[in-house]
């Protein structure tokens, strides 16, 4: 097997500079790091990762918190947060937390006990307290969803602007009954988007029902199925309803074929999210995009700025309505 001597006398360069290149590529010139990431194919080395961690305290791996991988709001985000991660020379761990303190504590003791440099929290479930408590020793930051808490770095968007965007848009198109499907108001997204919702109907003097507010206890397709399917049998249904996670409105759109509803004629639909399956349902969903992507992209930059000791800010970016056939 190849040495590090070895690969530094065929590219040309110093120990130390192949060193640089493995460990901290983006402090390296392209031209450099092209000439040694061919002598290290070409010889064929394969770097100690043990020895690396041993002499510079970095694993060079990030945990990702997430409630749940089969979720596809995380696939682009995640898109986002691997590559950025390769490119700067991280690898990242998947940790799918399915809302278990025990699974929790699993995770927060591997950044503890120096497995990894930091974590991002995609999780809504995850305890603050602990996640704040565990911040003040270690770089966290939070993506998405967000504790409201200056020491918590945090990416994500304006969910209760996004929302009253939302309604008020269905409210011009004329409809004056209108639905929501929600998730469990302790999250702080679900209770901001329900706060977008409510703006917008007080804005236009519409009324406000409990009957036509339905708090899923999941967030799956199967819970927005159900969620439609309670709204429709109302004596005085709504004619367009906001589903706070294009899942729910997947789900939600199920049910309105299978009762052979016209959409967006006697029933308008809006989501929320701009998930890949968004544009491929039919009708196409209209929906709140969010830069997911970019959401991961930034979210790794900010976490490495917290690892070189720099301050970091929070950033709220912005969204867009994308207005399809469902409205």
């Amino acid at each position: 097997m190849a040495t590090i001597q070895e690969v530094a006398k065929y590219a040309g360069v110093s120990v130390a500079t192949v060193s640089r290149v493995i460990n901290t590529p983006d402090k390296v010139r392209k031209h450099t790091q092209f000439k040694v990431q061919n002598a290290i194919r070409e010889l064929n080395y394969e770097p100690s990762v043990l020895g690396r961690s041993l002499r510079t305290s970095q694993t060079r791996l990030f945990l990702v918190l997430l409630p749940s991988i089969s979720n596809p709001f995380y696939a682009q985000i995640i898109n986002g947060i691997q590559n950025k991660a390769i490119e700067s020379g991280y690898n990242i761990l998947l940790c799918e937390t399915d809302s278990d303190p025990a699974r929790e504590v699993i995770f927060f003791n591997m950044i503890k006990n120096k497995l990894a440099d930091g974590i991002i929290s995609m999780d809504p479930t995850v305890n603050k307290e602990r996640l704040i408590e565990l911040s003040t020793k270690y770089p966290i930051v939070q993506c998405s969803e967000y504790a409201k808490d200056n020491t918590l770095s945090y990416v994500t968007i304006d969910s209760e602007r996004a929302a009253y965007q939302a309604v008020k848009h269905l409210i011009k198109l004329g409809h004056k009954k209108i639905g929501l499907i929600n998730f469990d108001k302790k999250f702080l997204y679900a209770s901001e988007r329900y706060r977008g919702y409510e703006k917008a109907l007080k804005e236009f003097d519409l009324e406000i029902k409990d009957n036509w507010i339905y708090n899923t206890k999941h967030l799956n397709f199967e819970s927005g199925q159900q969620a439609m399917r309670v709204l429709l049998n109302q004596a005085d249904r709504p004619t367009a309803v906001f589903a706070v996670s294009d899942v729910l409105a997947v789900g939600a759109l199920k049910e309105l074929h299978i009762n052979q509803l016209r959409v967006p004629e006697e029933m308008a639909l809006f989501g929320f999210d701009n998930i890949e399956f968004s544009n491929v349902v039919y009708p196409p969903l209209t929906t709140v995009a969010q830069p997911m992507y970019d959401m991961g992209s930034i979210s790794v930059q900010m976490l490495m700025s917290k690892i070189r000791g720099e301050e970091v800010e929070s950033l709220v970016l912005d969204h867009h309505l994308i207005i399809r056939e469902t409205t």
